[in-house]
């Protein structure tokens, strides 16, 4: 099939802002996209050459939706597995597969993927509930997460002393051990049909204390060659195990050892390479397009350096949004500011990013910072 042709359909599962960022490479080679978001007000919604509004986790809306498609991809990972399995089990193409979806879907499973091919990564334990869990084998401090449906900070919580499981919710978890890092690190690889493989540069992520969220991606990290290329070597050892069309995203730890330990995976475009907008010729976005259609990959390597910032809503403030401070955010000389169209905001929301390219990462950062702080987002 001529994945360019008038006749072909694009299905994207989710509209947020990652698939309106996939809108945009695709309205750029004119390829039909339909997009699935529960959402009137997606991002997406007046980029789609059609848009469907349907539950995501629904069996029948997914596989309807799909049925409409000639090829489909996603921009999130919590999708019904079934549907899709039913949609590639009659001829249409997933991409990333729902193999691949359903392993990393399920922390447990991906974890358990990661050991069984020599991935490296903590050690950890799987709970089914809270009343399995024995708290005289925990070892603090420790790392809590829900196996299903985190995100953005939500279902990740650092166990300090005991009194921090009282506010934990019930069902499946997984305790991993605390690993002391350096620094968190990330990379973006994209695979098409024919084992072409392109990888992102290894960043460097700041993450917020409070919120858990990614605040700053530093491009490329802040390491030497040697720690670099063994983060590129593990990275590529995840790809190949999974085999997957599309991206995967993979973060990752860097512990005083100077060894590199995977923390999770991703196969979609994701937070940590929103940089390679504008610092590579091909952006994550490209490549994604480009891999799921089997398309050449072309090049991903950075430019200069390059400093992301996320845009989140500020604390106090829920409702519909107003923003602040773009005009002067505009004034600065190699900023990029990204507002994703969401109507509502609330604490900590991801609202937008800002991208700041130059030939000094000191200058960079600090230029990121400052417009970070002079964005503030509220609501009406």
């Amino acid at each position: 099939m001529n994945y360019l042709a008038s006749n072909f359909t694009l299905g994207i599962i989710g509209g947020g802002q990652l698939g309106k960022m996939l809108c945009q490479v695709t309205s750029r080679l004119s390829i039909k996209t339909n997009i699935l978001d529960p959402s009137d007000d997606s991002p997406c919604r007046n980029l789609c050459s059609s848009f469907t509004k349907g539950d995501l986790m629904d069996f029948n809306s997914v596989y309807d939706f799909g049925k409409q498609c000639d090829l489909v991809t996603y921009e999130i990972e919590h999708i019904n597995i079934d549907a899709l399995k039913k949609l590639e089990n009659e001829g249409i193409k997933v991409f990333p597969n729902s193999s691949t979806l359903r392993i990393i879907q399920d922390k447990n499973l991906q974890k358990e993927f990661l050991i069984k091919n020599n991935i490296p990564t903590a050690s950890f334990s799987y709970y089914s509930s809270l009343s399995n869990l024995n708290v005289n084998n925990l070892k603090f401090p420790c790392v809590w997460k829900k196996t299903k449906f985190g995100y953005d900070g939500y279902g990740v919580k650092v166990l300090k002393t005991e009194e921090d499981l009282k506010d934990l919710p019930e069902g499946e978890f997984i305790i991993e051990k605390m690993i002391p890092f350096k620094k968190e690190l990330a990379t973006t690889i994209a695979r098409n049909e024919s084992g072409e493989i392109e990888i992102f540069p290894i960043v460097e992520m700041m993450f917020n204390e409070i919120s858990n969220q990614v605040e700053f991606v530093i491009c490329p990290a802040q390491i030497n060659e040697d720690v670099s290329e063994k983060a590129k070597q593990i990275a590529l050892n995840v790809s190949n195990s999974f085999k997957q069309v599309g991206l995967l995203a993979v973060e990752m730890f860097l512990t005083e050892n100077e060894e590199i330990l995977v923390n999770e995976v991703a196969p979609r475009p994701h937070n940590s390479a929103h940089y390679s907008i504008e610092n590579c010729i091909n952006s994550q976005f490209d490549q994604h397009i480009n891999s799921i259609l089997n398309l050449p990959l072309g090049c991903s390597k950075s430019n200069f350096y390059a400093i992301m910032a996320n845009l989140v809503g500020s604390n106090g403030y829920s409702g519909n949004v107003i923003y602040e401070g773009i005009e002067e955010a505009m004034k600065y000389n190699n900023v990029k500011i990204h507002i994703y169209g969401k109507k509502k905001t609330k604490p900590n929301r991801k609202m937008g990013h800002i991208t700041v390219v130059d030939n000094d990462l000191k200058e960079g950062l600090k230029k990121a910072k400052n417009i970070k702080e002079l964005i503030k987002i509220k609501a009406v």
